[in-house]
């Protein structure tokens, strides 16, 4: 089968369309006919050899985190799903959807939403279960509360201005200046340039979400008594320090900056269906590429001011 891979960790061109052979598919599995994937951060930092002690050096490596297609094989031990039936969902803790076939568990997919392309519906999955996670479970946001969100025009970012308005809070959004139409169409009340906002001018927030993974102590200072920052990006510059910083706050002060490093299950994509059947979270597609464009796709990730997601449209 088809699938994206590089030999060697480095830019964006060490990436091309290659061939492995097809998952065997074991009882408890399902494989999945892959017809798009997206591109994330984490891949950029796995490609480029940044977490290599976490990738290793085996190679030819994989990239690729959620998909959505169908359901090509069903295991022997499975029951429920069913071949033919339009999935959507993520590898757990791997890289490799950027491929014409994946082989998963049920466990972690469900039924992708009926109107919604695959090009659409894998804009979704992997932003859209970590808001949900950092916003419900992480910080527990309620009606009426303050929202900040950090880098809100990329792919988790677009998606929590959403699910933040959704959930009854009043949300502040940061992006680049080309942006800021974009992100207020998604919702938001206030939307300012993180160019030209200082920190000082932002006011107070009970809840920030931060996709950007700089400054952690600078926008800890924003918060509100009680509080809750969550942070799904580590300053990948000084990843010690940012670590350091952000294990300490959960011993020491009351605004704590929680962490998370995402593997979404069933339930969490079923209900990330349900919001966007609902239409309370909307796709956004900010440009699609060939799986043969896999280099040209993390190039575009890399340069920023991304709406949404960079698609890989597979079949």
């Amino acid at each position: 089968m088809r699938a994206a891979l590089y030999d060697r960790y480095g830019p964006p061109e060490v990436l091309y369309e290659g061939k492995v052979p097809v998952p065997a598919v074991k009882p408890d599995q399902v494989l999945v006919r892959v017809h798009a994937a997206s591109v994330n951060g984490g891949e950029l930092h796995g490609r480029a050899g940044r977490v290599r002690l976490v990738t290793g050096r085996r190679f030819p490596q994989r990239t690729g985190i959620d998909f959505a297609g169908e359901i090509a094989e069903v295991g022997s031990s499975v029951t429920g799903p069913r071949e033919g039936e339009r999935v959507w969902g993520a590898l757990p803790r791997r890289f490799g959807s950027a491929a014409e076939y994946v082989a998963v568990h049920p466990r972690q997919i469900s039924l992708a939403p009926a109107d919604l392309t695959p090009v659409q519906a894998v804009s979704l999955p992997a932003g859209g279960t970590t808001a949900i996670t950092a916003l419900r479970a992480k910080a527990r946001l309620k009606p009426g509360e303050r929202l900040l969100v950090r880098g809100a025009s990329g792919g988790v970012g677009s998606v929590a201005v959403q699910l933040g308005k959704a959930l009854g809070a009043h949300v502040t959004a940061l992006a680049g200046s080309r942006n800021l139409d974009f992100v207020r169409g998604l919702g938001a009340d206030e939307v300012l340039d993180y160019r030209t906002a200082h920190p000082s001018e932002l006011g107070r927030f009970d809840v920030i979400m931060d996709t950007v993974g700089t400054q952690h102590s600078l926008y800890r200072g924003l918060l509100a008594p009680g509080g809750r920052m969550v942070a799904i990006a580590f300053d990948i510059e000084n990843v010690l320090a940012s670590l350091s910083y952000v294990l300490a706050s959960t011993v020491h002060g009351s605004r704590r900056v929680r962490f998370f490093s995402g593997n979404p299950r069933h339930e969490l994509f079923a209900e990330l269906t349900r919001y966007a059947e609902n239409g309370d979270i909307r796709p956004v597609v900010d440009t699609v590429h060939p799986l043969a464009g896999i280099a040209a796709a993390h190039r575009a990730l890399e340069a920023g001011g991304v709406r949404g997601k960079h698609i890989i449209q597979i079949g």
